[in-house]
């Protein structure tokens, strides 16, 4: 059974928001359940801060064992930091999925967005858990 902690917002890609220590910024990952099914992670491209993007836009690529996948992001905003442990240690997002396996920290554009978004309970009957 996959960890879905309350409190976040998630995709129908496995995408997570997770609140940050500043106003209208959120740590981004992959889910447990994502990382789950895509097997030991190898390598993750992830864009520069700085970079903006639209609602599920590509904003990097995951590299695991068993595939390879586009990385979404959840809502329009720019890249304020990138994960850089990942580039030493890529299976952080294994172990760690909404702790040290974030991948970028994203100032969301429009809060309102956010509502697009699952809940835990929505995300849990997504995946069937």
């Amino acid at each position: 059974m996959s960890q879905v902690p309350e409190g976040l917002r998630y995709t129908s890609e496995h995408e997570y928001l997770k609140e940050a220590d500043q106003p209208d910024v959120f740590f981004v990952g992959i889910t447990d359940y994502a990382q789950g099914e895509l097997g030991d992670v190898v390598y993750v491209e992830l864009p520069e801060p700085g970079d903006t993007f639209a609602p599920m836009d590509p904003f990097g690529t995951i590299e695991a064992v068993k595939a390879v996948s586009d990385l979404y992001c959840p809502v329009a905003g720019e890249i304020v930091a990138v994960n850089e442990a990942l580039d030493d240690d890529p299976a952080l997002v294994n172990t760690d999925p909404y702790g040290e396996g974030w991948m970028v920290k994203l100032r969301v554009d429009d809060a309102s967005e956010l509502e697009m978004l699952m809940d835990d309970a929505a995300y849990t009957v997504l995946i069937g858990d």
